[in-house]
């Protein structure tokens, strides 16, 4: 069997086995993006739990087809960095429509098979995973025992919801006491302290979620992984100043910033944590097949 056929067969029993065990969508449009529509969806497309109950209707405006993909698969930091050099660019920089529309009330894992069976149906989007032995690197406390400042673990029974009201889709995150957010299960960009940083901050999530979060904002070049030893959950909050900070406006003052504030040094100032050069073996996503959608 040729490699052509080989994959029409797979991609054809991947779209069978999710009709066949109910993950597809009744009905679905995908169309280019118009001009000037402003990126939107329903319900948040990160990877974290945090969802609005929308009875089976997904809808996003003027998204690149990468952020659907991650989306369905759950791709953050680490697994994105293998997979974008493989996507053809215009995955990246042509933005798309998708209107669908499930039976019932499915929650937020559901929602992503059912992306996953409309990838490949519109866009013959077909990947797989192989395990490689990498370069990484690794979370390590700084002082073995002692975490940083704005890491703490996680207080069992404090309120800690993962749903938004339909109306607060768009909104800023609600936050509690101490400016963390207010939803569980996610990392959020907050409103950093000194314009030009960043400043990302979540509740109760693992640290190797943390790692695989923020390795693709890093830029460091290679995944990051957790090898802290710590188990159960965090809360915390970390500021950086990013080395390619998006340029001033014409006219515009530059903010007064004498910290320079990288990365790493936020890492272990803040959050008592170093980056160790560190080698693993991890599975990997590799693009098998991807195309412009089909007409609807």
């Amino acid at each position: 069997m040729s490699f052509a056929a080989g994959f029409r067969t797979a991609l054809a029993a991947a779209i069978l086995t999710a009709v066949a065990s109910g993950q597809t969508f009744d009905i679905a449009s995908v169309k280019p993006s118009q001009p000037g529509v402003q990126p939107n969806s329903n319900f948040p497309l990160g990877p974290g739990d945090v969802y609005v109950q929308n009875g089976g209707l997904f809808s996003a405006n003027n998204l690149p087809l990468v952020t659907y993909i991650f989306f369905a698969y759950k791709f953050i930091g680490n697994q994105a960095q293998y997979l974008l050099p493989q996507l053809p660019e215009w995955t990246k920089t042509e933005q798309f429509d998708v209107q669908a529309r499930a039976a019932g009330n499915p929650g937020k894992d559901q929602m992503r098979l059912m992306m996953r069976a409309l990838l490949a149906d519109r866009f013959k989007l077909a990947v797989h995973n192989e395990t490689r032995e990498i370069p990484v690197f690794a979370f390590v406390l700084v002082k073995p025992g002692k975490l940083g400042p704005q890491l703490k673990p996680h207080s069992e029974g404090t309120p800690c919801s993962t749903d938004l009201k339909p109306a607060d889709a768009q909104a800023p995150v609600p936050t509690v006491d101490g400016g963390l957010p207010a939803l569980c299960n996610g990392i959020f960009g907050m409103p950093p302290s000194v314009p030009g940083r960043q400043r990302a901050a979540a509740r109760n999530v693992t640290l190797a979620f943390i790692a695989d979060s923020l390795s693709g904002g890093a830029n460091l070049g290679r995944p990051i992984i957790d090898k802290t030893g710590l188990t159960g959950t965090v809360d915390f909050s970390l500021e950086w100043k990013p080395e390619n900070a998006n340029p001033l406006p014409p006219g515009a003052e530059a903010p007064v910033d004498s910290d320079s504030l990288s990365f790493q040094e936020a890492l272990k100032d803040q959050l008592g944590i170093k980056l160790q050069p560190d080698k693993t073996s991890a599975s990997v996503v590799v693009l098998d097949h991807v195309e412009h959608p089909s007409a609807n």
